[in-house]
């Protein structure tokens, strides 16, 4: 992290709402973004955008088993202000190689031994709760989070029903009212909100250690309340399933924790437009630093993946199946079209509960070796449940068997003890130099900037569930780079090489397929922030297509620079991005054909060679039709940027050497 200018600056204040209440305002650094809070009989925060209010006096406090009730009855003893303007130097850069966290902050403490602090800044604002209340632990039986919204907003809702607050975190995202929202029905984060004047907010958290996650309830009302998963004092094994758990016993309080801590940010993005959420990195700014002394070891990367092929390959001498055959196939393909990994999904090992033994039909030894020989990964799928009882002995194992990787699946919850379980096993991961990618998961709350080998995150409703239903369609993949992907970096597994237009889709689980074109698939590789990005399909069809299969293995997985063109929610977004001297361009539509014209201002004073893949002239009739156009440009061009119903566009720009 390079600090570039850290200055005390004063922040004015009045006290002439009420006798005993104090009002404290802080603003952006650009003055747009507007925090008010008002220390009365509790404490509570507004905030504003220029003129509009997005949220009217929203209360917060903090309550404990012993009997303190943090932010209740509150009285300010000081005020410390600061401005920061620095630049972070991400290790894995999703979105930008260098990030600028510039903002104003406020702390206020109060009497009781604890404080909340208040940020603003140009994409957002957040707030936490600071507590001194001495090393042994506390219990914490309610945090008072509210979200009193200034009107009755447009929501995309993602809905749940499971009563423990237990989920995959992959649901649908439902377009609502707020006041339609009925009370008791709970959604999870992030959020995407949407004033009637078309200021959009999402609504997350950030820094979240030791704690579980917020959900957020309706109210029927413009209002959104929130509540934590309790503590689990006791769960079994679901009968007849090695991966689900009853929950037996619950603690009435929601985390036991130190006293002395920071509490997780309740963090609201804010941006004038779609577009801005594009480019937003609030999350990962609020998060810890960067921990490890050596992250070079930590390399992104390209992923022939086998669970959502089926391992479906042909035209081979070998029966395929979970089998070493299979996977050095597989190896052979990541070789020949440089990807740097190959996943061995579940069915690797002997039983999904005993993960220090191969199957009979895999010498995984033999294969990681064959593997190591080309230069290629192998990182190795795992229940989390036994990880968990056996953290080291298998980790050092897997460092042993030569393993580059571990992929956790089905955690499913999010209360305390599974928030702390990522930690373990981001800490666990990295001190053996070992990736990490988290499935069955919730949304990321900041934990791979702190641990960046923590490489990429599920919890998002992606391709894997066209096995099975149809609900993964272009609205819904021109929806998550404003709700999801807000938040970090989503294993969304694009690469689907059977694709079907609008009502020619239907499920097949050895043979599964995408609905949308060839086109939008190829758009998700520069559109969707994934370290670890996969390529779903089967190496059979890929090498069928080596021309398709090559310019897509050539597309990054990590950029230096992204800039937002184009964006409407569940409708269309466009990005371009840099990795060294090379732009990458990337369009996706839903369901509606669209042209955008893209000035390329950004550019440099250089002619560029451009490769652009778009949507064949036959693609309304078979839509895997694509087509490939070489130019050159610069940055005087306008590229005009086509794209066919459920289609997609992207553009890979190389220097032109003198």
């Amino acid at each position: 992290m390079i600090n570039k200018t850290i200055k005390i600056f004063l922040i004015a204040f009045a006290s002439c709402t009420a006798v005993y209440a104090k009002d404290y305002t802080l603003t952006s650094p650009d003055k747009k973004n507007t925090i008010r809070i008002t220390i009365d009989k509790t404490i509570s925060w507004s905030v504003s955008r220029g003129a509009e209010l997005l949220i009217k006096p929203s209360q917060m406090s903090l309550s404990l088993s012993d009997g303190k009730n943090a932010g209740i009855s509150p009285e300010a003893l000081k005020s410390e202000v600061k401005s920061v303007n620095e630049n972070i130097i991400a290790i894995v850069p999703v979105k930008n190689r260098m990030i600028t966290n510039n903002y104003n902050e406020i702390k206020l403490t109060f009497q009781g031994n604890y404080a909340v602090e208040f940020r603003a800044y140009n994409d957002g604002v957040a707030y936490r709760f600071v507590t001194s209340f001495g090393k042994e632990p506390v219990e914490v039986n309610n945090e008072k989070v509210a979200f009193n919204f200034n009107e009755n907003c447009n929501i995309y809702w993602p809905k749940e029903d499971n009563a423990e607050l237990q989920s995959h975190y992959e649901a649908d995202f439902k377009v609502t009212k707020l006041a339609e929202i009925p009370a008791e029905t709970y959604g999870y984060l992030p959020l995407y909100v949407a004033t009637n004047e078309g200021t959009k907010m999402v609504i997350t958290e950030s820094d979240l250690t030791d704690y579980p996650n917020l959900f957020l309830f309706g109210t029927e009302g413009n209002n959104l309340t929130g509540r934590f998963p309790k503590v689990i004092l006791e769960a079994k094994p679901k009968e007849n399933s090695d991966r689900a758990e009853v929950i037996v016993k619950k603690a009435d309080y929601h985390a036991k924790t130190s006293g002395n801590r920071s509490y997780p940010w309740r963090v609201m993005v804010i941006s004038p437009d779609d577009k801005g959420l594009l480019e937003n990195e609030l999350v990962y700014k609020l998060a810890k630093p960067n921990v490890l002394e050596d992250t070079k070891w930590i390399q992104p990367g390209k992923v022939a993946w086998d669970w959502w092929n089926d391992n479906n390959v042909y035209g081979v001498n070998f029966k395929s199946g979970v089998n070493t055959a299979t996977y050095k196939y597989y190896v052979d393909f990541a070789a020949e079209y440089g990807l740097e990994y190959i996943i061995l999904d579940e069915g690797w090992s002997r039983t999904t509960t005993d993960l220090m033994a191969p199957n009979k039909e895999l010498d995984l030894e033999s294969l990681i070796s064959y593997a190591s020989s080309k230069k290629i990964g192998v990182i190795l799928w795992a229940l989390w449940k036994p990880l968990d009882l056996n953290m080291d002995q298998i980790l050092d194992q897997y460092v042993k068997w030569g393993v580059k990787g571990v992929k956790v699946d089905f955690m499913a919850r999010a209360d305390q003890y599974m928030v702390n379980f990522y930690e373990r096993a981001a800490k666990a991961t990295a001190a053996r130099k070992l990736l990490l990618d988290m499935h069955g998961a919730y949304k990321p709350v900041g934990l791979n900037r702190e641990y960046p080998n923590l490489i990429n995150y599920e919890g998002v409703r992606g391709m894997e569930n066209n096995k099975w239903e149809a609900t993964i369609t272009p609205v819904h993949n021109t929806t998550l780079p404003f709700t999801r992907m807000v938040a970090g970096p989503m294993d969304y597994t694009p690469g689907a090489m059977i694709n079907t237009n609008k009502d020619e889709f239907y499920v097949n689980f050895g043979s599964p397929m995408s609905r949308g074109t060839r086109a939008h698939q190829t758009a998700m590789y520069v559109m969707y922030d994934s370290p670890l990005q996969m390529f779903c399909d089967n190496p059979s069809n890929y090498k069928r297509e080596p021309v398709y299969t090559r310019y897509i293995s050539r597309i990054p997985t990590v950029w230096d620079k992204t800039i937002a063109l184009e964006g409407k929610i569940g409708e269309y977004a466009a990005v371009a991005r840099k990795n060294g001297n090379k732009w990458y361009i990337a369009g996706m539509t839903n369901w509606e054909s669209r042209t955008f014209s893209i000035p390329l201002k950004f550019l440099d004073g250089k002619k560029y060679k451009v490769e652009i893949l778009k949507d064949g002239i036959n693609v309304a009739k078979h839509a895997a039709d694509y087509e490939i156009i070489n130019k050159e440009l610069s940055a005087a061009d306008v590229l005009s940027m086509e794209m066919a119903a459920g289609g997609g566009y992207t553009a890979i720009l190389t220097p032109v050497t003198p």
